[in-house]
C-alpha cells in the first residue's frame, strides 16, 4: 500500500506580488472593478479562496495588468483570502490554506448573517455584496496532486452545458456540493434551479505547476468570452489553449472518506482512472478494502496529502 506516502511538489510558481492590488475603488481591499459604458453580464472572477492555491491569481493578476477592458457589463476581479496567502512558505506550502476554517464552506445566510466571526466569514461578509450582485462566477482553485483541469459545475444544467460549451479539453465534474458547508458557487442565486446566473470552479492542476497557471488563464479568458463581458478577439495573444472538444461529464455519485490515519490506496492513482469492474479494490482504510460500487467508476481528485479521518480521499463517479 502507497498511497499513504505524501509526495513532495516542487513549487514551480512564486507567489504573486497583489500588494499593488490592495487598494481600490470600492473600499474593499484587494477587489477591482473593470467597468464598461454598455450595459452588460456582471462577472465576478476569484482566486485565492484557499491561500495556498496561487495559480489563479497569477491569472487574475496578469488579466488586471494586461489593461483588457470589458465591451459591456462589469468585470469584478477578487483576490479573496489574502490573509492566509501572506502566509505562504514553501517548506510548509499547505499550511497556509486558510486561517481559522474553510473560505470555501461559509456560504450560507445562517453563517454570513450569523454572530460567529472567523477571519474567513469576516472576509466573506466584506466580499458578499459583490458575490451577490453577480451574474456570472468564476472561482479558480487548484489541486493537492498532478492532473488534468476541472470544472466543478454542481448538478445544474446551465452550468454543466456552460461549461461544455468553454471549448476546452477539461474535465466537466457534476457534483452536488460538500456536506460539511456551502461553497461560493453555490452560494444564493447561484444554486437556485429557477435562477439564470452561472457559477463555476476551476480546478486547474496541481498548485504550483506552470500548468496550472496556463490553465487558469486560458478558462478566464475563455469564460469572460462565453459570458459575453469581452469579444474573442480581445484576448490577448498566446492566452488561449487550443480549442478542445471536451469529454462527457463526470456525474459524482459517491465520497470515500477517511475512517482513519491508515487510508492508503493500493495504487498511485492521479485521477480521471476508470475502473472497469464493480467491486475492484482501490484502498484500504481500518484494516477493510475500498471498492468500486458499479462498473466504469471514474476517480475524481483522489488525495491523502490532508488525511485525516472524516476527509475526503477521493470522488466517485461515471460517464453521462
Amino acid at each position: 500500500m502507497i498511497g499513504r506516502i505524501t509526495k513532495v511538489h516542487a513549487v514551480q510558481l512564486q507567489p504573486p506580488g497583489l500588494s499593488f492590488w490592495a487598494a481600490s475603488s470600492t473600499g474593499i481591499a484587494h477587489v477591482q472593478e473593470r467597468t464598461s459604458t454598455e450595459a452588460g453580464p456582471e462577472v465576478l472572477v476569484t482566486a485565492l479562496v484557499h491561500g495556498n492555491e496561487y495559480s489563479g491569481a497569477w491569472a487574475l493578476d496578469a488579466f488586471l495588468l494586461s489593461g483588457l477592458q470589458p465591451r459591456r457589463g462589469r468585470i469584478t476581479a477578487v483576490f479573496c483570502n489574502t490573509e492566509a496567502f501572506i502566509r505562504f512558505d514553501p517548506r510548509k506550502p499547505d499550511a497556509s490554506r486558510f486561517v481559522d476554517e474553510d473560505f470555501n464552506r461559509v456560504w450560507s445566510a445562517d453563517l454570513l448573517d450569523g454572530p460567529r466571526r472567523s477571519a474567513e466569514l469576516l472576509r466573506a461578509r466584506e466580499i458578499r455584496p459583490f458575490v451577490d450582485r453577480a451574474t456570472h462566477l468564476l472561482d479558480l482553485h487548484s489541486m493537492h496532486e498532478p492532473g488534468g483541469a476541472l470544472l466543478v459545475t454542481g448538478m445544474l444544467p446551465r452550468n454543466i452545458a456552460f461549461a461544455q460549451d468553454l471549448g476546452t479539453a477539461g474535465q466537466v465534474v457534476v457534483d452536488a456540493g460538500h456536506a460539511d458547508g456551502v461553497r461560493m458557487r453555490d452560494y444564493g442565486l447561484f444554486g437556485d434551479e429557477n435562477s439564470d446566473r452561472i457559477a463555476l470552479l476551476l480546478e486547474a492542476g496541481q498548485h504550483w505547476e506552470l500548468a496550472s497557471l496556463q490553465a487558469a488563464r486560458n478558462v478566464l479568458m475563455r469564460f469572460l468570452v462565453c459570458s459575453g463581458v469581452i469579444d474573442r478577439g480581445d484576448v490577448p495573444p498566446g492566452w488561449l489553449l487550443p480549442d478542445a472538444a471536451p469529454p462527457p461529464p463526470v456525474t459524482v455519485t459517491h465520497r470515500v472518506v477517511a475512517q482513519s490515519m491508515d487510508f492508503a490506496f493500493v495504487q498511485d492513482f492521479c485521477g480521471g482512472e476508470t475502473i472497469g469492474r464493480a467491486g475492484t479494490p482501490i484502498a484500504h482504510d481500518a484494516g477493510e478494502a475500498v471498492v468500486t460500487p458499479y462498473d466504469d467508476c471514474v476517480l475524481v481528485m483522489p488525495s491523502v496529502r490532508q488525511l485525516r479521518p472524516g476527509v475526503t480521499t477521493v470522488r466517485l463517479g461515471h460517464r453521462a
